[in-house]
């Protein structure tokens, strides 16, 4: 068979697949090029999950005639006016969104400048370019697609249902717009909750309330700023506390430069700042925005240009993961709001089902009728059946054991009682906090391992007998050659011939542990990391292990002096707020609330 040229138009279909995949892969091409074009408003309309058709209108720059008859050329474009792929600035660059587009669907364009009298318009139909004409059009670019593939009519076999395609448009518009608070963003359609964001001033507060309507209201309350900067990168956004948290990576929202990204070395470095305080089968809630010089960072390097290369990519992932780290730390014992709200539906709910005698009956659960006190009861007197109710664990009211003039100032307020050995209760100004003791105490000790490990080092403690450890040549090498850090971090290897390692000397916390499995997942996470991040995270487990055997256990009555001194401890101890398994070590219910829950408000 002989070489030959394809035909231009199926050139165009083929690099459609690569560009535009599904509906949402077009929305987000021509939301970027509005953006690029300076708007400060666009409005998506999608029919059929966007099969059907598409409209996106916004009030950017327009173009003229002659810049829309070039616009649906291949690799024409305005983003690149020196040619420089190496300091790309603009969302788009490429110059293939709008053929690849009018190859596979019908392409319908009215644009006009501010100083333009009339607008002008464009039809492409399946590859197909119409005249430029004059139209009618408001000042800004207005662009319609129908029929998406029905050219390609293979493609549409691979797409989703139309529910699944529209809420892949909507997540992709909801990243943009949180990447730009300051263009206001719409969406309605079929399938999608419409949503229509204002503009928000620049800064942080107009970047928060963004977040606010993307990320849930209760996220502003429970956000920490996050800015650090370092040899010319800088991070920037809100990231949740360590107790909001998801059951999916959906609520982390990355940028570089303004442009979206699910960048792997990204997602990475959120992962390793939270190891320390979120579950691992959860996730945080944060959006963070790098930024840097153009030429810092390779934008073309995916299809779809969702993930990015940066020239040092070590210092990028150092700089989020330290960035994140003193934001939490800083924190020290905040907790999630939420979890007093949580607290409060509970006790509704047993409300509802029989608090009172307006309730109405659930489904399985047997009627039960309103309490009222005999007329002949005195309320005066006690009742003989609370005589048998079990006394607090611990008592601490003020008469017994006065509390410090001042603790009732203090964020955890002071200690009341001690209830089934586990839960101390204490009462601040506004309201009354439930402590799970050995969750906080569990954090605290943890947290004191750590700080004498920064101080003075890992001890190493030398082996009787050296261990040797059988590897893969390859494994084996890049383990000599990160000697000096793994030293640092308490593993002394030496060279024991071809593919083999000898352990002189392992961290004393590891003694006795299964060395041979030690230095394999290090040597695991050198060829996937480059780094022997692995071990340090290995040796923070331990110390969670012993912190966790050595705390507080439930079921130990603890003197009033004792339960004052964790609260304090808590307040001035960073990640307070959560235990070394990620739950919240405190509850927070505010007094208005349990007035409320009582009818008293």
């Amino acid at each position: 068979m002989n070489v030959r040229r394809l035909d231009p138009v199926l050139v165009d279909r083929i690099a459609a697949g690569e560009v535009i995949e599904r509906p949402a892969a077009a929305v987000k091409e021509l939301v970027e090029n509005a953006i690029d074009a300076g708007a400060s408003s666009v409005a998506v309309t999608i029919i059929g999950g966007g099969r059907e058709l598409i409209r996106v209108v916004d009030d950017g720059a327009g173009m003229t005639p002659q810049d829309l008859e070039l616009a649906v050329e291949r690799h024409a474009t305005s983003k690149l006016p020196e040619g420089d792929l190496f300091a790309i600035g603009t969302l788009g660059f490429r110059g293939e969104a709008l053929p690849s587009i009018g190859s596979v669907a019908r392409l319908s364009i009215a644009t006009r400048r501010h100083d333009a009298p009339q607008g002008s318009g464009l039809v492409v139909e399946a590859g197909e370019k119409g005249v430029v004409r004059p139209v009618a059009a408001a000042v800004g670019t207005r662009i319609e697609v129908s029929d998406l593939f029905i050219f390609t009519p293979a493609r549409l076999k691979f797409l989703k249902s139309d529910r699944a395609e529209a809420q892949a448009v909507s997540e992709m518009l909801r990243r943009l717009a949180i990447a730009h608070p300051e263009i206001r963003f719409s969406l309605e359609g079929e399938h999608v909750s419409a949503f229509d964001w204002p503009a928000e001033p620049i800064g942080e507060e107009g970047l928060l309330r963004r977040l606010g309507r993307a990320l849930g209201r209760d996220f502003p309350e429970n956000a920490l700023k996050i800015e650090a900067e370092r040899e010319g990168f800088r991070i920037f956004g809100f990231a949740g506390l360590p107790t909001f948290h998801r059951g999916t990576s959906a609520g982390v929202h990355l940028a570089v430069n303004g442009r979206p990204v699910r960048d792997k070395l990204l997602l990475s470095a959120v992962r390793g700042a939270y190891a320390d305080v979120v579950p691992s089968d959860r996730h945080p809630v944060l959006f963070l925005d790098v930024g840097c010089d153009p030429r810092l960072v390779d934008v073309n390097v995916h299809p779809a240009k969702s993930e990015v290369r940066f020239r040092d990519p070590a210092l990028v992932r150092g700089l989020v993961v330290s960035g994140l780290k003193a934001a939490l730390a800083a924190a020290g014992h905040r907790a999630t709001t939420t979890g007093g709200a949580r607290t409060l539906d509970a006790f509704r709910a047993v409300l509802s089902m029989g608090g009172n005698g307006n309730a109405i009956p659930r489904p399985g659960f047997p009627s039960v009728p309103s309490w009222s006190a005999p007329p002949s009861v005195s309320l005066s007197t006690p009742q003989a059946g609370f005589s048998d109710f079990a006394a607090p664990s611990a008592d601490a009211r003020a008469h017994l054991a006065e509390p410090s003039p001042d603790a009732l100032d203090r964020p955890l307020g002071a200690p009341r009682a001690q209830l089934h050995e586990t839960y101390i209760v204490t009462q601040t100004r506004e309201g009354v906090v439930i402590v799970d003791q050995h969750a906080a105490h569990e954090r605290l000790v943890y947290e004191r391992l750590k700080a004498e490990r920064a101080r003075s080092g890992i001890a190493r403690q030398p082996l009787l007998l050296p261990e040797v450890v059988e590897l893969d040549p390859v494994d084996a090498d890049r383990l000599i050659a990160a000697g000096s850090e793994l030293e640092s971090l308490g593993l002394v290897l030496e060279s024991f011939g071809s593919g083999a390692v000898l352990v002189r000397e392992a961290p004393s916390q590891l003694a006795g542990g299964n060395l041979q499995r030690l230095v394999r997942d290090v040597a695991d996470a050198l060829a996937e990391h480059g780094t022997a991040g692995s071990l340090e995270r290995r040796l923070d487990h331990v110390l969670a292990t012993m912190a966790c055997h050595n705390s507080v256990r439930a079921g130990r009555r603890m003197r009033p002096e004792e339960m004052d001194a964790l609260l304090r401890e808590m307040e001035i101890t960073p990640n307070s707020g959560q235990c070394n398994h990620g739950r919240p070590t405190y509850v927070e219910l505010k007094l208005s609330d349990i007035e409320r829950l009582f009818g008293r408000r």
